[in-house]
């Protein structure tokens, strides 16, 4: 985790992380995220179906691979030095480029776009995520993902 002190918000704006630790996807990860969403489609879930198609295995689901953000954000994110808390604000964008096959490892990686203290200790930390695959020259996705925190 990147700390941020006060008086060097100005400086660190436009950082990019270390990239987090690779994670890698399995079957059943994949079916347990289906389970949770209810989103049981083939392409997800069935092996030998997902083998007929063009990605020749089951693939995860674009939201699985968002909601990893969370984890990745553990060891690559930004956030305020005295930080109590933190919460999810939500995302300006998000954009699925290449999907991540079943056994794939992928990893994140942020860049801080912004910081701003809405309210006296509360700060709301803008960055973008890179979520790689191992091996791909595309990522599985980038998001702008906002957090707001609260300070001490």
């Amino acid at each position: 985790m990147n700390i941020i002190k006060r008086e060097d918000i100005e400086s660190v704006v436009g950082q990019v992380s270390e990239p987090s630790p690779w994670h890698t996807i399995t079957q059943d990860q994949i079916n347990v995220f289906a389970d949770c969403t209810l989103d049981h489609q083939f392409i997800h879930v069935d092996p030998e179906k997902a083998k007929q198609t063009p990605f020749g295995t089951t693939i995860a689901h674009g939201f699985l691979s968002l909601s990893m953000l969370s984890h990745f954000a553990e060891s690559c994110g930004f956030v305020m030095e005295g930080t109590q808390m933190g919460v999810n604000y939500g995302c300006d964008k998000v954009r699925f480029l290449a999907p991540v096959k079943v056994n794939s490892r992928i990893r994140g990686v942020a860049k801080l776009q912004s910081i701003e203290e809405k309210h006296p200790g509360q700060f709301m930390i803008k960055s973008e995520y890179t979520v790689e695959i191992e091996g791909e020259d595309k990522p599985a996705l980038i998001a702008e993902w906002i957090a707001m925190v609260f300070v001490a």
